[in-house]
């Protein structure tokens, strides 16, 4: 080769990882669905081994391909927590299907408890305390359950804004796992601020709630699909972060990335060890891939991909 014709390779340049973040970020579990995992050749490439992987059952979803996606991911060496959303479950025959077939193609032991997205119940439950009350899941071996918070409350519930109600059901789960075997956490809806955050997770605290709590993040995606979504879930206050990013015309084409709300929740964390959030649950709203990659990239590949494992004693 003609040394005329040689290009020294451009070296590289990365951002250092910051220690705090990536100490935040230890541990952090991501949530799929059916399709977008149909998109992913292989999670090995994305995922550290032993990664949390909850599956999002949308209404509408058959069981079917939920058990088939359970099974892949569990295949590929991960912890799988599939959604049981109450208003979509029939009756207690269909939810002792459903866990019956978890364990018994993917091995599944952990859930996340819901009531779900639907408004009517298609049966006889209508909130994930229901669900719980049944017993199915401690007769089958779960051994973990997480239920979901909501930093920024839930409309649906409480109607007139406050927390009333989901403080109230939170209350009783925090008691059931006082009373069960169960291990349990508190699995967020996302939110885009830090300091309604901190303040919310205290407030759980002193009011003697002591689930751990996995703090829903959005994962980096185009700002208009976040505003849309986030409109959708019912984020509340933080929504003023997306919107108010949306005005800055020099920043309205730029993917939006959580940066700012995970270092301040990690410096918090920091400062203050015995801080109740515990580890990070991302919504990938932006796709998974790219999810990953920025996990990557701030220290959240501390596990290493399960790929690059594949070859090592």
């Amino acid at each position: 080769m003609s040394l005329l014709n040689f290009r020294k390779p451009k070296e590289e340049t990365t951002t250092p990882v910051n220690p705090q973040v990536e100490a935040f970020l230890k541990d952090y579990s991501i949530e799929v669905m059916p399709r977008t995992a149909e998109k992913v050749d292989d999670f090995r490439d994305l995922l550290p081994a032993g990664t949390r992987v909850y599956i999002a059952h949308i209404e509408g979803t058959p069981i079917d391909d939920m058990v088939a996606t359970a099974k892949r991911l569990a295949a590929d060496g991960y912890n799988v927590m599939p959604h049981f959303p109450a208003r979509i479950i029939k009756d207690r025959a269909t939810l002792a299907d459903w866990i019956a077939r978890y364990q018994g193609e993917a091995n599944v032991k952990q859930a996340l408890l819901l009531a779900g997205g639907v408004t009517t119940p298609h049966g006889d439950f209508s909130d994930s305390m229901q669900l719980m009350e049944t017993g199915l899941f401690d007769k089958a071996g779960f051994t973990r359950l997480h239920v979901a918070g909501h930093p920024e409350g839930n409309r649906d519930i409480d109607t007139d804004g406050k927390r009333l109600k989901v403080d109230a059901a939170l209350r009783w789960k925090n008691d059931f796992q006082s009373r069960t075997d169960a291990k349990m956490a508190i699995a967020t809806q996302f939110a885009f601020e830090a300091q309604p955050i901190i303040e919310w997770a205290d407030s759980l605290k002193y009011a003697g709630i002591t689930l751990p709590i996995h703090i829903g993040i959005a994962g980096p995606a185009k700002l208009q699909t976040l505003i849309k979504f986030a409109i959708a879930c019912g984020v509340g206050p933080s929504l003023k972060v997306l919107q108010k990013r949306a005005m800055d015309v020099t920043k309205l084409l730029l993917p939006y990335e959580p940066n700012d709300v995970i270092a301040e929740l990690a410096a918090h964390k920091a400062e203050n060890p015995d801080f109740n959030i515990t580890n990070v649950h991302f919504f990938p709203l932006g796709g998974i891939k790219t999810n990953a990659n920025w996990a990557i990239a701030h220290g959240g590949a501390s596990a290493v991909p399960a790929s690059h494992l594949k070859d090592r004693s």
